[in-house]
């Protein structure tokens, strides 16, 4: 399936569902994974964060409520809207088509969103999300994973059914160091039918 034709099908399915995720509670584990991150954003004294697929803006918000100066991009416009609800500077984007200049960012965060990118696009999405990154910047890539496989989850239940890569915590750290260097990586077990999720720190080179 074409990385084109996978992102119309995206747009479309979290255009149709973006109340009903706006409306869910949010996890203690992710608001604790986003906690670490923001750790590390104080100790290194970022300023500037940009989010990639940032949904409804929970995130987004925390991190601007962290006093950080905060930039969400996400695809589905319906989405983005519900983020600008929240004051937030929101941008319908697509990460993989970043339009900011070189080194623009002190930090990217994106929680379960490259796990929508087809693995043969995945190492240009990266490229730029290191581009847009200050020199030592910090870039938190979070997502499902513990098993490789990818294409659409035919048990999805959104419509259109989404795309899904995930690959084994090995392949992940693999990917990751191509591109950047690693701080830390935290590996939850999760219990949702997925193997766990894997929040990976990394730093520019």
């Amino acid at each position: 399936m074409r990385y084109e034709e996978v992102k119309a099908d995206l747009r479309a399915a979290y255009d149709a569902v973006a109340d009903d995720r706006a409306a869910m509670d949010d996890t203690p584990w992710k608001r604790a994974e986003r906690g670490r991150f923001a750790a590390l954003l104080r100790e290194a004294g970022a300023a500037t964060l940009l989010e990639i697929g940032a949904g409804h803006g929970v995130s987004g918000r925390a991190f601007a409520d962290e006093g950080l100066a905060v930039t969400c991009t996400d695809l589905s416009p319906a989405l983005v809207a519900h983020c600008r609800a929240k004051g937030l500077d929101a941008r319908v984007m697509d990460f993989a088509r970043l339009d900011f200049p070189d080194g623009a960012f002190d930090a990217v965060f994106g929680m379960n969103c490259l796990l929508h990118v087809p693995k043969a696009d995945l190492p240009g999405v990266l490229d730029g999300v290191a581009r847009v990154l200050a020199p030592g910047g910090l870039f938190y890539w979070g997502q499902y994973g513990g098993r490789d496989s990818e294409g659409v989850w035919d048990g999805d239940a959104y419509e259109p059914k989404r795309y899904f890569s995930f690959f084994t915590d090995e392949a992940v750290e693999r990917l990751a160091k191509a591109h950047f260097t690693l701080v830390e990586a935290a590996y939850l077990p999760i219990d949702r039918g997925i193997d766990r999720y894997q929040g990976l720190v990394l730093r520019k080179r």
